[in-house]
């Protein structure tokens, strides 16, 4: 089925609408028959299903990167911790070396596990869908790991880096001290 077009929109009035939506930010990793890794920063990353576990990200057609995952098949999503800004910019740059200097060991499928990543999610392709001027990857979970939990999760809010506060406690001491300060 076409997708419809909507002439009294411009793209400039979506991204600016979109950037008010706060994402985490997920880093794609493949591994080639040639053995050279591939992987690419994304925001559009969500679970797609629970029975089955089914993932999606969705790379834009003009990425370099997304091709040559595509063609391997099997992936891995490295939801990335909030003090992993440097290397999500790392993977958002097209056509450097991504991975010079950057730790990561193979997955059981693979592709490459970043090294301090949240969580990996290890998956194979079932599918690739157009999306307009991005492709829709669907992925069936293989393997999961969550890493770690010292760390809040990589945030992206209009156009910029962001974090969670420290911990909900810290949250409702602060609120707490507020509102006794506001009754005083």
């Amino acid at each position: 089925m076409p997708i419809p077009t909507h002439p009294s929109t411009s793209s400039d009035e979506l991204k600016s609408a979109l950037a008010g939506f706060c994402t985490g930010v997920a880093v794609i990793t493949a591994l080639e028959a040639d053995g050279n890794p591939v992987g690419m920063a994304v925001q559009s990353f969500s679970s797609v299903s629970l029975d089955p576990p089914l993932i999606c990200f969705c790379p834009a057609h003009t990425s370099t990167s997304w091709p040559r995952i595509k063609a391997a098949g099997r992936f891995a999503v490295n939801v990335l911790a909030e003090d992993q800004q440097d290397l999500c910019r790392r993977f958002a740059v097209p056509g450097a070396d991504k991975f010079a200097g950057t730790p990561w060991r193979p997955g059981g499928n693979g592709a490459p596990l970043l090294e301090g990543a949240l969580a990996t999610i290890e998956c194979e392709l079932t599918d690739a869908l157009d999306g307009g001027d991005h492709a829709i990857a669907l992925g069936a979970v293989t393997s999961m790991t969550a890493h770690r939990s010292d760390a809040g999760p990589l945030l992206f809010f209009r156009r910029s880096y962001g974090r969670l506060p420290r911990s909900s406690s810290s949250m409702s001491e602060s609120m707490a001290s507020a509102r006794s300060r506001s009754e005083a």
